[in-house]
């Protein structure tokens, strides 16, 4: 039930997000968090048309859930005990904090530590795909929108690629996302951040099952000092080094140290792709006005 209170909550917090996000589009401006809060007062005044959100929240939550069952669908197949997803609401920005599955046994192979890895962000990337190509075909041409607004963006490769085969020649500044699309870019934030080769990160659990402890060490301490450094630039980088400083630097021994199969090496080719495509400098702007 707890799980079911969580989802629901998250639910909620995502829908009304996805409202500030539509009224925005719809009246052609930048995000104005203003709307986070008529749309908590429409919510709390049972105002249905709150639930146009759900153009935002059900694609997000359909990426988290495929990201999140493909980690624990992973599980039950290697008979590693794991909780349902739980999802973390959030009164405000994107309306959540993402989601996590609990390990509640050892990974005793390799291989079965790369497939538990791996299946999460290989989910769901996919999942938000269709979601990525349906909200830059709704989304606008607006010269000047990009410095506009409480909250801007910023541009990863892949949906950089869709604005430029929907808007060719049109700067990223000038593109007016549509709710769908800013799912779909979460999705992207949540996915590159997750496969960053650290700890017990899902990119931490696949450098250990392909590479061993050793190169995860290494992987882990460099890792830290690149985003002490990214941090000049994008200050919520230093936060991140900090928690994994001080929690997730080191992984779990993997008691059967057999090396994965070939077809899980070529696989993990398929990681750092998916990474690079997701991956920027500065995920999001938010302005105090």
């Amino acid at each position: 039930m707890f799980h079911l209170l969580l989802f629901f909550l998250t639910f909620l917090t995502c829908t009304v997000f996805g409202f500030a996000l539509l009224q925005s589009f719809s009246t052609h401006q930048g995000l104005d968090l203003g709307f986070i809060g008529e749309g908590y007062t429409r919510l709390a005044h049972g105002d249905g048309s709150v639930f146009s959100g759900m153009c935002f929240s059900v694609p997000l939550l359909t990426i988290l859930l495929a990201h999140e069952f493909g980690h624990y669908i992973a599980c039950q197949r290697w008979g590693v005990q794991a909780s349902l997803p739980y999802f973390l609401p959030s009164p405000t920005l994107l309306g959540t904090l993402g989601a996590f599955i609990r390990i509640r046994s050892p990974i005793y192979t390799r291989s079965s530590l790369f497939d538990i890895g791996a299946s999460g962000p290989i989910a769901g990337f996919f999942v938000l795909i269709p979601f990525l190509i349906i909200g830059i075909h709704w989304s606008r041409e607006i010269p000047g929108i990009g410095v506009h607004g409480d909250m801007v963006f910023g541009t990863p490769l892949l949906l950089r690629l869709a604005e430029a085969l929907q808007f060719p020649g049109v700067p990223a500044a000038d593109i007016s996302l549509h709710p769908m699309a800013v799912a779909a870019w979460a999705g992207l934030v949540a996915t590159a951040t997750n496969l960053l080769p650290v700890g017990q990160l899902d990119g931490g659990h696949i450098l250990y099952s392909v590479l061993g402890d050793r190169w995860h060490r290494i992987s882990s301490n460099v890792l830290v000092l690149v985003l002490v450094g990214v941090g000049f630039i994008y200050r919520p980088w230093w936060l991140l080094a900090v928690l994994l400083f001080l929690f997730g630097r080191r992984h779990p021994l993997v008691y059967d140290q057999t090396p994965v199969d070939n077809r899980r090496r070529l696989l993990s080719i398929v990681t750092p792709a998916i990474f690079l495509l997701s991956i920027l400098l500065a995920p999001v702007e938010v302005r105090i006005r």
